[in-house]
């Protein structure tokens, strides 16, 4: 560990992770679809900062069952509180706002709905269903939170046919009754195995953060967990405090570290590792199914 990435307080962030402000045309209408269709996006809500980037390209990560989270992670930007009802008209909304973009690969996530008996899989499903109706070659990306453990909600996922099932461990075992409290890994673990093993899978992806004060020993362990499930992407990267009411940052990882993880996930087993300081869990989704996908075809 290089004292040189121990956060100092006040202390500026390192080079690595400033990012230009660029706004081509393709940010304001990926913008302008998102409230057009009464949408919202994580990019947005969560404060990502590779927004301008995806936006852009014309990619965006939409969140359905409302901008209003059931969970306290401790993290997350996303407003935590007391949701209203789901609107049941959102996946017909969520249909036409990607098809206005006529993307090449959507990816959708939502809130935790822990008020839901579901957790809200049936507008995941049905949101699935209507975007296969629009465009037959659009991939889907779905990250899902873990349903409290209800597989029932899994499984109505996943018989709806995204091509990528995403869920998030977001880091390592120790840190998780402070940085994820009311998750537990086991339960993200049993959802990566049983989205793997079964007739047809989708690709099954799974992200963590570093910086949170966790060691470079407790990363390779849960890596190793993590493939021991099946799972066959992995993306890492640097945990940035939203606010200081969030946790604060430990320690910046540098490019070269991440490169090293890069390599130690791929001798275990994952199929794609994208790790580096601005990865997010759906940061170049398209470029990684089409590398698993090339990778398969020569095989």
């Amino acid at each position: 560990m290089a004292d040189s990435t121990l956060v100092q307080i006040g202390a500026p962030k390192p080079k690595w992770l400033k990012t230009k402000a660029t706004f081509a045309p393709n940010y304001l209408k990926v913008k302008d679809a998102l409230r057009s269709n009464r949408l919202h996006s994580v990019c947005e809500e969560a404060n990502c900062p590779n927004i301008r980037e995806c936006f852009s390209h014309g990619t965006a990560t939409f969140m359905i069952l409302g901008n209003v989270c059931t969970r306290g992670c401790r993290f997350c930007d996303v407003i935590k509180g007391k949701p209203i009802n789901y609107d049941t008209d959102e996946p017909r909304r969520m249909a036409e706002g990607v098809a206005a973009l006529n993307l090449n690969q959507v990816v959708i996530t939502s809130v935790n709905r822990d008020d839901l008996p579901d957790g809200g899989a049936w507008v995941y499903a049905e949101t699935i269903r209507l975007l296969r109706e629009r465009d037959q070659k659009v991939k889907i990306e779905v990250l899902i939170p873990d349903f409290l453990g209800n597989f029932e909600s899994l499984e109505t996922v996943l018989e709806a046919g995204p091509d990528v099932l995403n869920h998030n461990c977001e880091t390592v075992p120790r840190l998780y009754k402070t940085v994820r409290p009311g998750a537990k890994l086991e339960r993200s673990l049993e959802i990566l195995h049983r989205s793997k093993h079964r007739p047809d899978p989708p690709i099954v992806k799974t992200g963590i953060m570093v910086g949170l004060g966790e060691t470079i020993p407790e990363i390779h362990d849960v890596m190793k967990q993590i493939v021991d499930t099946g799972c066959q992407i992995l993306t890492i990267g640097q945990y940035l405090q939203p606010s200081g009411e969030h946790l604060p940052v430990i320690r910046y990882y540098e490019p070269e570290e991440y490169d090293e993880l890069a390599r130690v996930g791929e001798e275990m087993g994952f199929e794609h590792v994208e790790a580096g300081p601005l990865v997010r869990s759906s940061y170049h989704a398209f470029d990684q199914v089409e590398k698993m996908e090339a990778k398969h075809f020569d095989a």
